[in-house]
């Protein structure tokens, strides 16, 4: 059964620190460039991370870049997601998302595999 599973959110403050993980039930996941999303209440889902299947280039959205750090343990079939200096603007619930291709894609009709999302909320 292919499935991504979310884990690691839950509520923090401004300048907190979460780490949310990914564990993917996907056949060759060494294949797969594996991404996060989040989606605010009220906002389309948005693009937020994305790490090549080599783990060698990763891509970030420009509200998170030098906060936030996309990795990958292939040998686990996880991706995790380190979030730094959270702020508010951040909260939102974040998914994981794999794309067989060998590019890195911000767009969501690219991804067709999803987690079920894990919740992250930013108090001041």
């Amino acid at each position: 059964q292919v499935q991504l599973v979310e884990s690691g959110g839950g509520l923090v403050q401004v300048g907190d620190s979460l780490r949310l993980t990914c564990a993917a039930s996907i056949p060759n996941f060494n294949s797969y460039t594996m991404s996060w999303f989040r989606q605010a209440p009220g906002k389309e889902r948005e693009f937020v991370a994305a790490v090549h299947w080599s783990g060698a280039t990763s891509h970030y959205a420009d509200a998170v870049r030098g906060r936030f750090t996309i990795s990958r343990e292939n040998v686990k079939n996880t991706v995790y997601l380190q979030m730094d200096d959270l702020w508010q603007e951040d909260t939102a619930v974040y998914y994981c998302a794999a794309d067989q291709s060998s590019n890195i894609h911000v767009e969501t009709n690219m991804y067709h595999i999803w987690g079920q999302g894990t919740q992250v909320t930013v108090s001041s």
